[in-house]
């Protein structure tokens, strides 16, 4: 069997269940919509399994999916080991956004990184404590604030609406995945100048144990010739 992982809800499984029909394959779902498996009739040894798009990248790393569809930024944020084990066989044109660094409007003064680590500085050397970053994306926004000479800061584990955390006393700033930037907007957030973290995309990734066998291979070229 080919495992195949498609997220099972949001633009994302919109934008993959296209990618299918375009090439005539037409998945079929016993139960209905609610269903998490899904066959394709004219190939009975492809098994679709809907998951959540940050599990898709789990089981890609652990063999027990062939080939998935996810962002790009659920991929580089997973450990550097899980990621040696996956490879990006292809990048789509939808499922785009930004992984973002946001300060609440209020901070007028704060318009760049810069001016965030000033912030930060002030903070610690003041009230002794460090600036507090609210996040689903723990990895790649510890390394970018490093990478940018940012290093007074703690990150929160986000749960939920990240939006909310500044103003509800759980963190300062946040980072978080935004496509249009109205979401940030109308929450009075603001993405700072140089602030962009990560730029982000649908992908098709493949398990690198999977790819030694052909009729993989073969099956990925089928998704690609449109």
């Amino acid at each position: 069997m080919i495992n195949i992982g498609i997220p099972s809800k949001g633009r994302l499984k919109k934008g993959v269940l296209k990618i299918f029909k375009d090439n005539n394959l037409n998945l079929i779902s016993e139960r209905g919509e609610r269903d998490l498996f899904a066959c394709i009739k004219k190939y009975k040894n492809i098994k679709i399994i809907y998951l959540h798009a940050r599990e898709i990248i789990e089981r890609l790393s652990d063999g027990s999916l062939d080939i998935g569809f996810s962002g790009y930024d659920l991929f580089k944020e997973s450990s550097t080991n899980i990621q040696k084990k996956i490879i990006v066989s292809n990048k789509y044109k939808f499922g785009n956004a930004n992984l973002v660094l946001a300060v609440p409007d209020q901070w007028i003064d704060v318009q760049t990184i810069a001016d965030l680590e000033e912030i930060a500085f002030i903070l610690k050397e003041k009230k002794n404590k460090r600036l507090r970053v609210a996040t689903k994306y723990p990895n790649l926004t510890r390394e970018f604030l490093f990478s940018k000479g940012v290093t007074q800061f703690r990150l929160v584990d986000s749960l939920g609406a990240t939006e909310s955390y500044p103003f509800t006393g759980s963190s300062e700033i946040i980072s978080d995945i935004s496509s249009t930037g109205e979401t940030l907007k109308a929450n009075n957030l603001r993405v700072l100048i140089d602030g962009k973290i990560l730029a982000s995309q649908a992908c098709m990734l493949t398990s690198k144990s999977s790819l030694r066998r052909n009729d993989v291979k073969k099956f990925i070229r089928l998704l690609l010739k449109n």
